[in-house]
């Protein structure tokens, strides 16, 4: 009986370039239906092209002291493997505008960007929900917690039943000419961010 798919290469870590744990105090959101993903043809776990549809655009969000992170964790089902993504950070706001994002990322679906402390992998900036986007699921305040100031505590994850087909995606966008670089595909994520 065959398998799907079989291993094909090996790893080893260096002492030239030593994991990094942790990812940058930035994350980009972007409701599913307004950029057009790409893939590498060879490779479906790169992305390599984002497309605003008409004027849509990414929105930034930053934070400081490690107020953001990614989880990736491998869920085996009947028809093979699945993930579950998940993104904690944190909004040092209280305002309706605030309080509107909240309800949007309830209600409809985002993707995410997020960029990894760890640089030397091909792998330094990944995309959160590209088959089935995420969902804000937990959003709690409290008032009195010192630790974010009176602000809201966040997760996005995948919607109920709706896992992910691969581990988050690699981005990797060339510039116009030329190949693919970390500072290439940040530029073009910035291209399209407000």
């Amino acid at each position: 009986m065959s398998i799907y798919n079989k291993i094909n290469a090996g790893f080893s870590l260096g002492t030239d370039a030593p994991i990094t744990s942790g990812i940058e105090d930035v994350i980009y959101l972007f409701n599913e239906d307004d950029i057009t993903l790409t893939y590498d043809i060879a490779n479906p776990l790169i992305v390599t092209g984002l497309t605003a549809v008409t004027s849509a655009k990414i929105y930034k969000f930053e934070g400081t002291n490690n107020s953001f992170n990614t989880t990736s964790k491998l869920a085996k089902t009947q028809v093979g493997p699945r993930y579950t993504e998940e993104i904690d950070f944190n909004i040092a706001g209280l305002s309706v505008e605030v309080k509107a994002q909240l309800m949007a990322m309830g209600y409809g679906r985002v993707r995410a960007i997020a960029i990894n402390n760890y640089k030397a992998g091909n792998s330094s900036i990944e995309l959160f929900g590209a088959v089935n986007g995420l969902i804000l699921t937990d959003a709690e305040r409290n008032a009195a917690d010192e630790t974010v100031e009176g602000g809201y505590k966040l997760k996005l994850t995948n919607p109920d039943k709706l896992k992910e087909p691969y581990p988050p995606r690699a981005i990797s966008i060339a510039p116009e000419s030329g190949t693919a670089t970390y500072a290439s595909t940040l530029a073009a994520i910035e291209a399209l961010s407000v």
